[in-house]
């Protein structure tokens, strides 16, 4: 089964952001993705919300529950005591817990899980009991022994940072390696009964090659490529063309 596409939109919310309007709407946009036959929608609230706005998280839930039924809706961020509760407050079907610092620009590494097993631990085990998927972000290269610590950590799935392969465009033998490592990590991850998801600088052009060497490969998380294809097709035929690259047959 190919792999399902959530759609960021953070990219769309940062565009409305730079005027005091409404409009592009992050909602109308997340609607367009969804009609379209995008799988889910994610957005990534950051303490400054600079992108997403705290305000959208209940439009948004609100969309997928009473237009998109089934459809699911992915949060990320890095899990403080204020991000735990927003989610909590709105219950996505998942989170995805990532190691930014709120400054940095977009999620850029993955968890040192040996390091923060403990805490991640806790904090996998409070959003479960809420009924929420746990997803935790992983540098693309994670050893054995990473992988390992995350699945004590109680995660359900990772998601791999594919941000060295995407940064592969220019250079296809490059790209094949980076594939393969992503590969050997997602397998390993799968045999420990983790669910895989990737995310960050993927394409219509790199995807296709992504797929090959992770052919389980649950979700992808796509917004800044995405996004600067909406602005030459539009959205809901650049979230065919997505579909289209992950194997689906539209």
């Amino acid at each position: 089964m190919p792999a399902k596409l959530s759609v960021n939109l953070n990219a769309i919310a940062m565009l409305r952001n730079r005027r005091d309007l409404p409009w592009p709407s992050v909602v109308d946009f997340g609607r367009i993705a969804l009609a379209a036959g995008a799988g889910g929608l994610t957005i990534h609230p950051r303490p400054d919300q600079r992108h997403v706005r705290f305000s959208d998280v209940p439009e948004l839930k609100a969309l997928i529950l009473s237009e998109f039924p089934g459809r699911e809706f992915n949060i990320e961020g890095y899990p403080t005591e204020d991000f735990l509760q927003l989610v909590e407050a709105h219950r996505p079907d998942q989170v995805t817990l990532v190691p930014d610092d709120p400054a940095q620009a977009t999620s850029d590494h993955g968890w040192d899980f040996i390091a923060h097993e403990g805490m991640l631990q806790t904090i996998n085990a409070r959003l479960r009991a809420g009924g929420m998927r746990v997803s935790l972000f992983a540098d693309g290269d994670a050893g054995a022994p990473q992988i390992e610590a995350a699945r004590r950590a109680g995660a359900d799935r990772v998601e791999l940072y594919t941000g060295p392969f995407g940064g592969c465009h220019d250079n296809p033998s490059e790209a094949e390696a980076w594939a393969d490592v992503l590969g050997t990590t997602a397998r390993h991850a799968i045999a420990l009964g983790l669910g895989v998801n990737a995310g960050h600088d993927l394409t219509v052009a790199n995807l296709p090659l992504l797929c090959r060497h992770i052919p389980d490969l649950a979700e992808v998380s796509i917004g800044h490529g995405l996004t600067a294809d909406a602005l030459e097709y539009g959205m809901a035929e650049t979230v065919r063309r997505f579909r289209r690259a992950l194997g689906e047959n539209i």
